[in-house]
């Protein structure tokens, strides 16, 4: 199994995420969901980037916290190998998050990350059944990963 995982530039990264506990939750997490050879692609970008990708692919003008590109389905979902897709999260947004909910911050983008992997599954939550079985799923991940 692969995690690959960017970063902002250096300058611009915050001190305190700790990339390899982010590298191991994501492992722990692509087993419990039953994708222990699947390759994961993080991105852990800006709130400018993730606005312009937020507008792109949803036609939002704003930033958010997290984006998810599944590769399970789509133009190219036979071309894909293990990838299942990439997993975006807007760092400077998971901050916000992380100070109002009173968290760290590796455990903000840990829950972003689980959140942005069931939808890389076909999760969703749009319909409130849906959300309600999306968020027991999220709650049973975090139990599992967290250190």
């Amino acid at each position: 199994m692969t995690v690959r995982l960017t970063l902002p530039p250096r300058s611009r990264q915050p001190p305190r995420l700790d990339s390899r506990l982010l590298r191991s939750r994501a492992v722990r997490a692509l087993r419990e969901v039953g994708h222990s050879t699947s390759e994961l692609s993080i991105a852990i970008v800006l709130d400018d980037e993730i606005a312009a990708l937020n507008f792109e692919h949803r036609g939002k003008r704003s930033a958010t916290d997290v984006l998810s590109f599944s590769l399970l389905e789509g133009e190219y979902s036979d071309q894909r190998g293990v990838l299942l897709g990439d997993v975006v999260i807007g760092i400077e947004t998971a901050v916000r998050q992380a100070r109002a909910a009173h968290r760290g911050l590796d455990e903000e983008v840990a829950r972003l990350l689980i959140h942005g992997i069931l939808h890389l599954l076909g999760w969703d939550h749009e319909e409130s059944a849906e959300a309600k079985l999306m968020r027991a799923e999220e709650r049973r991940l975090w139990r599992a990963v967290r250190a």
